[in-house]
């Protein structure tokens, strides 16, 4: 087995190959690295371009396209093509439930808090799988045009990303073969490309103002030491350069009287003006009218036809300018830099209506599709030991966490965090009157706790009677800077409390990392392919102990038909069950979650009816 060495001060791998940096975005995603010369450059592919669309397309007979060529399936077969994942990532159904028009594919919905799934014929995808094949293309783009394994990669998130969402991020690289050293946030990474931050000295309050295509986010970042906090950040996740394109296309419809019903059945002429509408706004960036034709309808707007169009939406960018500087309690001339991130801040007036807010120039000179994954390419060459000018913080070189149901880890602190550190999730119960809940601590970078070294494990006793899935436990790791990790765990309802000390290191020589590291590359796609199904199997259990619960208490209110129905539907999840096939698992879950939704409402309905018998409502 090949031999890698560890710098055990920053818990990365030596640089013996190319660590890239990624840019995983909504709309497109793309890779860069650092060339002979020292700069950074983004990653152009057999001409493919820089930009590779983050969308994924799934044939009939099992073939996956993802890219450039996934494209053209989001009109001829949008069922089967996957877009905007990234918004998905970490995400539960109840946070996705109020968007649901806005996806063209099929997404699970049983208004819980689990994580989202996709339905793609009849397998189930997670975000975190599709994100995976996006990344994974990227790295064999990268392996392409550089002529060498691309093994390592810093990827990079918005500063709003929490815990579960950058958690996801690393695992969809994990799933893609790829080792994670750091997830950066998109305005440091775009700050680092434009050089400021990497000098120590330096103490600097930057906006950095992100318009995407279909998402919009500003930034504020407090530069000092080489680290950079983020104070505050605002924005819309579905405002962008989409909008400015629908408003040209709007436009166009009323001038030329077109019947929006007709159009509604013609997806060709709606992807033409859509198209067309892209074209107009991009050409005004060297000429005043766009004036063409899509058959007999004229497509002809000026420029300040446009801009007029699209100033509502740039002033609700500014007004969330305003809100994030509110809340990083800063004044304007508290700014000292403003970066402009995203292909949608070439538009003229966006440019214009930020400089004038912010009342100083912006910094527009990198390429701004580029410039987070060019700042990615740097973060990873300072991982990568090959830059003095910076100071780099120690950081946990394996990742910290806790036993879930079936086995799992779940991450806190991944490894290459800086320290001292604080994270934490929120965890509850799994059945009915659970009144203790083990906390088993691991530390290790494989998906099974098995393969991972146990620190401690302590019991949080005395958690109120209530039912599966009440209680509200927080679970926090506190990593100071000496390497002592201080586990807290509190139930939120009652107050409990239960906290442990250990350290982390103690007993691991730099041999025994490097072999953990080694093995978590080695069967990271196993790995994840044995925590799909054990969740899987998990949800499963869950929903059964659930239905069978609910069977009890409300099997009057249902007729013999039903019941007999739900105990076929519970019977063949549990033969699913039995056959390790984490789709099938899913069909099964999804076909009782089906079945049973309605009887939740009936019973729901007739608790009200006689909670409000005889009570009148003024």
């Amino acid at each position: 087995m090949a031999k890698v060495s560890i710098n055990l001060a920053t818990g990365s791998i030596q640089k013996e190959d190319i660590i890239v940096g990624i840019d995983l975005g909504t709309t497109n995603s793309l890779v860069a690295f650092i060339d002979p010369d020292k700069n950074p450059k983004v990653i152009n592919d057999t001409g493919k371009g820089v930009l590779v669309p983050s969308i994924v397309h799934f044939g009939s007979t099992g073939e996956i396209k993802v890219g450039n060529e996934a494209k053209d399936f989001l009109i001829t077969d949008p069922q089967n093509t996957v877009f905007s994942v990234k918004r998905l990532l970490g995400r539960s159904y109840a946070d996705v439930k109020n968007y649901q028009n806005f996806f063209s594919y099929k997404i699970i919905d049983d208004d819980s808090e689990s994580l989202v799934k996709i339905k793609v014929g009849d397998k189930f995808y997670t975000p975190i799988e599709l994100s995976g094949l996006i990344l994974k293309e990227l790295k064999e783009r990268a392996e392409h045009a550089l002529k060498t394994p691309v093994n390592r990669a810093v990827i990079t998130v918005p500063a709003y990303f929490n815990d579960s969402q950058r958690q996801a991020t690393r695992d969809a690289g994990k799933l893609a073969g790829l080792d994670v050293l750091r997830i950066v946030n998109e305005p440091t990474a775009a700050s680092l490309a434009y050089g400021i931050g990497l000098n120590p000295e330096e103490t600097k309050t930057v906006a950095v103002y992100d318009l995407g295509g279909g998402t919009f986010d500003v930034s504020i970042l407090q530069i000092q030491n080489g680290i950079f906090e983020v104070l505050s950040t605002n924005g819309d996740t579905f405002l962008g350069g989409d909008d400015f394109d629908r408003a040209i296309a709007d436009y166009w419809i009323e001038k030329n009287n077109i019947d929006k019903t007709e159009l509604a059945q013609n997806r060709e002429l709606t992807q033409q003006l859509r198209l067309k509408a892209e074209e107009a706004k991009k050409s005004f960036a060297h000429q005043s009218i766009f004036n063409q034709q899509i058959g007999e309808i004229w497509c002809t707007i000026d420029r300040n036809t446009f801009e007029d169009l699209i100033l509502p939406k740039v002033q609700q960018t500014i007004d969330s300018c305003q809100n994030a500087l509110k809340d990083a309690k800063l004044t304007i001339d508290q700014i000292d830099e403003v970066i402009m991130v995203g292909g949608s801040t070439r538009t003229a007036l966006v440019k214009k209506m930020v400089s004038e807010f912010f009342g100083r120039p912006v910094h527009d000179a990198v390429n701004p599709d580029e410039v987070v994954a060019l700042g990615a390419a740097i973060q990873a060459d300072v991982l990568a030991g090959n830059r003095s000018d910076i100071l780099l913080l120690d950081v946990t070189p394996l990742s910290l966490g806790i036993e879930t149901m079936g086995g799992l880890m779940d991450t806190i602190i991944p490894r290459n965090s800086k320290i001292p550190t604080k994270a934490g999730r929120q965890y509850t119960t799994s059945k009915d009157g659970q009144v203790n809940m083990k906390i088993a601590v691991y530390q290790g970078e494989r998906d099974l706790i098995s393969e991972n070294r146990k620190l401690a494990e302590f019991e949080l006793k005395g958690i109120p009677s209530m039912p599966a899935g009440f209680p509200k436990v927080d679970i926090n790791f506190i990593l100071n800077a000496d390497g002592i990790l201080k586990i807290q765990a509190i139930e939120l309802r009652s107050g409990v409390k239960q906290e442990v000390e250990v350290k982390p290191a103690y007993g691991i020589n730099d041999d025994l990392v490097e072999q953990m590291l080694m093995d978590s590359i080695t069967h990271a796609k196993d790995d994840v392919s044995a925590r799909m199904l054990i969740e899987a199997k998990t949800e499963a259990e869950q929903i059964i102990y659930q239905v069978e619960r609910f069977m009890e208490k409300n099997g009057t209110l249902l007729n013999a038909e039903e019941i007999s129905e739900t105990n076929i539907h519970v019977e063949a999840l549990k033969v699913a069950l039995s056959t390790g096939d984490k789709d099938l698992i899913h069909n099964k879950i999804d076909n009782l979650n089906n079945y049973t939704r309605p009887f939740a409402e009936r019973v729901m309905d007739v608790a009200i009816a006689t909670a409000m018998k005889g009570k009148s409502i003024e």
